[in-house]
């Protein structure tokens, strides 16, 4: 028996005499022995708090983050600053310990919370509904496919490869135990290849998936692919970085009929990969297709200001069958987390941030490329990630930045054969015009 559970030995025979067994291997006696487990766990022996303390300090330091390193590197998770005010609001213990609204008549914190949020993305994509309880970007992009396809009644979607890869892998994974087949659209120079959209474009497409500012960092024209796309009565998904949406056209100027995207960026840590906030808008034409929570605003019989439930699309509040998704874990508090955020910076705080990620992304490249010993990947307009070409092993390039206590960019020819020694570079606000010339002075000893 476990050694960590607390039962004396004549509980352990009691228990065992109530189901009618002599001994533990009685209990076990449907498992045959060839694939039992006939020895004890390889563990240490126990350690006292200080011990366990000193352990994990110790392992923990072994781990490299951003308060180490320079970062200059994004591909999806991406290192912004986070005012002080967003954590010491958001991890109150009445905001972290409140997770989900099973009873939503008594939860309008909880609620609130999640009204303010969706209000807040709904203003940033220009669409008309939003939810809550995305897991992150990529499964976010998944369910707008199954919005799509339950729209269209048809079976096939349509993704550019200048989506992000781990998007794309889990828009697949998702999509085959539908029986939706995903096709892939080619890219030129960087962006989606009109000529090729168009040429997959059938009675069969559902929806078409395109990112902007897409993974390379380039901003995609949409204008065509919208064009095409709608023309085919399928529906427009725009994957779109929350914070550029700050300056650049939103996805309801673009004509998209859902908006997607990763909203870690807004006031959130990277985390070593999690949890993240995905987000989900559309238009109110398919509010009803939306999955996760949706909250909405009312009043009550005095006349007071409350929040309800407005479609409640999972299957823990309706039949399993007539459910639009099985999210069930709430994201409320990274939600939170992100609309403190929004709230702080504001309007102009917001398109301070996107603007300063651009111009000193614009700024890292032209030091980059101007002694040509790093040459622009793709010259396309991009918003705070673009991609270069070093003469040497971009994997030696991020050693020895590393080794300078850099975290360098993403090596694209792990996803993309034809793209060797190219690294895709991020420059977000925090970054300052020390370290982007310090990056630059070091990348160009290494060429």
């Amino acid at each position: 028996m476990h050694r960590y559970i607390p039962n004396t030995d004549s509980d352990k025979l009691e228990m065992l005499k109530s189901m009618g067994f002599e001994n533990i291997e009685d209990l076990f006696s449907d498992i045959p022995k060839g694939i039992r487990f006939d020895r004890d766990l390889d563990l240490s022996s126990s350690l006292s708090e200080l011990e366990v303390t000193n352990f994990m300090t110790k392992l923990s330091k072994m781990n490299k983050s951003t308060d180490d390193l320079v970062c200059f590197l994004g591909a999806g998770a991406y290192d912004h600053y986070i005012p002080s005010i967003v954590k010491h609001l958001g991890l109150r213990s009445e905001f972290l310990t409140a997770y989900t609204p099973y009873q939503p008549e008594i939860s309008q914190g909880t609620l609130q919370s999640i009204f303010e949020y969706q209000t807040l993305i709904c203003n940033l994509t220009g669409m008309d509904v939003t939810n809550a309880s995305m897991y992150d970007g990529n499964t976010a992009c998944a369910e707008a496919s199954l919005i799509a396809v339950e729209n269209a009644r048809r079976d096939v979607i349509l993704i550019s490869k200048s989506v992000h890869p781990e998007i794309r892998e889990v828009v697949k994974s998702y999509m085959n135990v539908r029986d939706v087949k995903v096709i892939e659209v080619d890219i030129k120079d960087g962006v989606t290849d009109v000529d090729s959209l168009s040429s997959l474009l059938d009675k069969n497409v559902a929806g078409v998936i395109v990112e902007s500012p897409n993974f390379f960092g380039i901003i995609e024209d949409l204008a065509p692919i919208e064009k095409i796309v709608h023309s085919n009565k399928s529906m427009l998904i725009q994957y779109a970085d929350p914070i550029s949406l700050s300056i650049l056209k939103s996805p309801r100027e673009w004509n998209a009929d859902i908006a997607v995207g990763e909203a870690q960026c807004l006031g959130n840590d990277l985390n070593f990969g999690g949890p993240y906030l995905g987000y989900l808008a559309t238009t109110s034409k398919h509010a009803r297709k939306m999955p996760g929570r949706i909250v909405g605003q009312t009043e009550d019989v005095d006349g007071k200001r409350g929040f309800v439930l407005t479609l409640q699309a999972r299957e823990q509040h309706i039949r399993r069958y007539k459910a639009t998704s099985n999210i069930c874990s709430n994201e409320g508090v990274v939600a939170l987390m992100a609309a403190i955020y929004m709230v702080t910076l504001g309007k102009k705080g917001m398109k301070e941030v996107a603007e300063q990620c651009l111009q000193k992304s614009h700024y890292a490249m032209k030091e980059l490329t101007k002694n040509n010993k790093y040459s622009l990947t793709f010259d396309k307009p991009f918003f705070k990630e673009f991609a270069v070409t070093a003469q040497v092993s971009a994997e030696k390039v991020n050693e020895e930045l590393l080794n300078k206590g850099y975290l360098g960019g993403y090596l694209l020819e792990k996803d993309y054969k034809d793209l060797k020694n190219s690294i895709l570079l991020c420059v977000t606000e925090k970054r300052t015009k020390e370290e982007i010339d310090s990056l630059v002075n070091i990348m160009e000893v290494i060429s």
